[in-house]
């Protein structure tokens, strides 16, 4: 292990990756970003020592990956809201993905407990209702949660795929927003700047396809932009308050990712039922609740199920600049496939206010300067979510934790 470095885990201290060979990423799904010390602690033995080599054919296939599932999504959602005949429920189509989503973490909680049914019933009564009052934190992302998940659909219902996903990733801009005013987080002067040009491209696009008459392809019916553009706005500024509100109920938690995501598919299932019964319940009860289904269908809700697990695992070998990068790939993705898939006609400001969002997308995951090379001083807290630790001093090659610490 030449050229390897060594990090000293203790408690409150970040961890930057994924453990090799373990199958588990400290990762959720809903903040797209790695966790930290705590999940290190219950996953890591003491005296355990784990080599996590870089690799630079993974990072490409990482890169890959995550083009694929940001682009995939949405276009496949589109796709299938856009055939002729009947449309399935979006509501139940939330509901499922939630579902799997939950049943998916319990089973990686049971294999964390190797196994162990006693353990893992444990596990879950002592987290679920024995300290029920941290459950019920959960009920206020989880609530907004579902809100976000059906207004994507209906984004995507009335919005181009290239238009919603350049509009989509104002979710930086609400999210950083959120940062400074509940974390209390600093942004570099550079990502100011970045928020700016991403504001000032996304307007560029809307005004365009305003007066395009939102470039959908004329055989799409029942479509109204204006009605995806609400709905892709207010999605935006759930998704950052929500990712800053369950942020700021991990920190200081010892509670796995898995866990949480169990805590929030428990509350995300029922009120998804109840905003099905409250926005389609009568349609769902004549037609059926897996009216419209098709192997498409079950194609999306599995791609939105395990999407964010899948970007977990490989997220190991992708940094804040690689994310970036992978974002601003899917963007271009999207608005290609959308030009032979649903006749999308690329006008000159389109262009440029995706341009303007690309840019300001890679330059926003750009790392903070960092100090000087020195000696390295342990964190005494965990880094922002979202964030990873890229001063100079963090070797990225070896993740340990010594006896003791």
């Amino acid at each position: 292990m030449s050229g390897a470095g060594c990090t000293r885990w203790g408690r409150g201290t970040p961890c930057r990756e994924r453990w090799g060979g373990s199958g588990i990423s400290c990762f959720s799904p809903h903040l797209e970003a790695p966790l930290c010390g705590a999940v290190l602690q219950l996953l890591l033995p003491r005296g355990s020592c784990v080599s996590v080599p870089r690799n630079r054919r993974l990072k490409y296939i990482s890169l890959a990956v995550l083009v694929v599932q940001n682009a995939s999504l949405i276009l496949s959602i589109r796709y299938v809201r856009t055939l002729p005949g009947e449309r399935f429920f979006a509501t139940t189509a939330v509901v499922m993905a939630e579902l799997l989503k939950g049943a998916t973490c319990l089973v990686l909680i049971f294999l964390q407990k190797q196994g162990s049914v006693k353990q893992f019933a444990l596990l879950l009564y002592d987290a679920v209702v024995v300290q029920y009052m941290d459950t019920l934190k959960l009920a206020v992302p989880s609530l907004i949660y579902t809100l976000q998940n059906n207004l994507q659909y209906v984004a995507i219902s009335n919005l181009p795929a290239a238009t919603f996903q350049v509009t989509y990733q104002l979710k930086i801009l609400t999210t950083a927003v959120f940062s400074v005013l509940m974390l209390r987080k600093s942004l570099s002067r550079l990502q100011w700047v970045s928020l700016v040009l991403l504001f000032a491209g996304v307007a560029v696009v809307q005004v365009e396809q305003g007066q395009a008459g939102g470039g959908s392809n004329p055989g799409a019916a029942r479509q109204s932009y204006a009605v995806g553009l609400v709905a892709v706005v207010v999605s935006c500024l759930s998704s950052g308050f929500a990712g800053v509100y369950f942020e700021k109920i991990l920190k200081g938690s010892s509670a796995s990712v898995w866990l949480r995501n169990v805590q929030l598919g428990i509350f995300g299932t029922l009120l998804g039922l109840l905003g099905m019964w409250w926005a389609e319940g009568a349609a769902v009860a004549a037609q059926g609740f897996f009216h419209g289904y098709s192997p498409l269908v079950w194609g999306v809700i599995l791609n939105q199920a395990f999407g964010g697990l899948l970007v977990a695992v490989v997220v190991k070998y992708a940094d804040n600049i690689l994310k970036g990068f992978a974002t601003s790939l899917s963007i271009v993705a999207s608005t290609v496939a959308s030009m032979y898939l649903f006749g999308f006609r690329l006008h000159p400001p389109f262009a440029l206010g995706a341009g303007l969002v690309i840019g300001a997308v890679y330059m926003y995951s750009l790392p903070k300067a960092g100090p000087p090379l020195g000696p390295r001083q342990e964190p005494t807290a965990l880094p922002p979510l979202g964030k990873e630790p890229s001063e100079p001093g963090y070797p990225p090659k070896l993740a340990c934790k010594e006896k003791g610490s």
